[in-house]
């Protein structure tokens, strides 16, 4: 039993180390919390759905085309909701980021109306035994492996690429990236559209894997994912991947001992290592200069 629940927190906190690394890579790079995030995680689900569900496409395309379109909405709403805004008082993007969220939910809800929504999986779940006491179902399965290739992906593209190396450089010095002919813009956008398709591909697996899809999904999911960044240290890749894994393990252990507090223990966790660590587990302080 113990051993199933690590493994179900393990599955379910890679869906939140996805949705923490498209808040946190927003927030090295701009300073801004994307609260309109956790609706982009929304839709890619819902894109995934009409991708299974209406054009028959398995499960690989459609989440492809899910992360494509969460993309192509990250930017847009970069370009019209936080770009003019982007040399105004800092409190002026929050307030537009909190207004998209609400627009992109309501619209939604619109749309397609407040019902929740099956998400067939087309493929056979099986149970596979690893070991005596260990056993692993074949979705679960899936979800680990696609965060973890995600996740390495994302790495690689960071550490081993232009785009990473000018993400890293903007993210440190925005005018000092600039002078050394660095479009800002152009990175800004990308990492808009990097942080959405990883949304969009973690909406597309908790909805296979709880068989639930509707307008009002993104809410929990998305705060904990911000929770999970906070947790790892705000602007700190590893620490998202890292902050999502233990707040995954914490909800779901708390769901087995303490099932009414589950939500309560993983706040308490983040709390008490603020207090402990407030820049995150692998944030680090940074001094501003005056």
């Amino acid at each position: 039993m113990f051993f199933e629940q690590i493994i179900n927190g393990l599955t379910l906190g890679s869906t939140y180390s996805l949705i923490a690394l498209g808040y946190t890579m927003v927030y090295g790079i701009l300073e801004l919390i994307n609260f309109a995030h956790s609706e982009i995680y929304m839709i890619g689900s819902f894109i995934g759905l009409m991708m299974v569900t209406v054009y028959k496409l398995p499960f690989v395309l459609a989440l492809i085309v899910s992360m494509a379109g969460s993309c192509l909405l990250g930017i847009s709403i970069e370009k019209a909701a936080y770009r003019p805004l982007r040399k105004a008082n800092r409190i002026a993007p929050l307030i537009s980021a909190i207004g998209v969220s609400i627009f992109l939910q309501n619209a939604v809800l619109m749309l397609v109306g407040p019902q929740a929504r099956s998400f067939p999986a087309n493929f056979s779940v099986k149970n596979l035994k690893l070991g005596t006491f260990l056993q692993i179902s074949t979705l679960q399965l899936l979800i680990l492996v696609v965060s973890i290739i995600l996740m390495v992906g994302l790495h690689f593209l960071i550490q081993k690429t232009k785009i990473g190396q000018a993400m890293r450089a903007t993210a440190q010095d925005k005018e000092t990236a600039q002078l050394m002919g660095i479009k800002i813009d152009q990175v800004i956008s990308f990492t808009f559209a990097i942080g959405s398709a990883l949304g969009g591909a973690a909406g597309v697996l908790v909805g296979v894997y709880f068989d639930s899809v509707d307008p009002m999904m993104g809410f929990f999911p998305g705060l904990k994912g911000f929770v999970a960044a906070v947790l790892g240290g705000i602007g700190s890749i590893p620490g998202a991947m890292l902050g999502g894994l233990i707040l995954g393990l914490v909800e779901m252990l708390g769901a087995v001992y303490m099932s009414r507090y589950k939500d309560a223990i993983a706040f308490a966790v983040l709390i008490f290592i603020l207090l402990l660590k407030p820049t995150g587990l692998l944030g680090r302080r940074v001094q501003e200069k005056v």
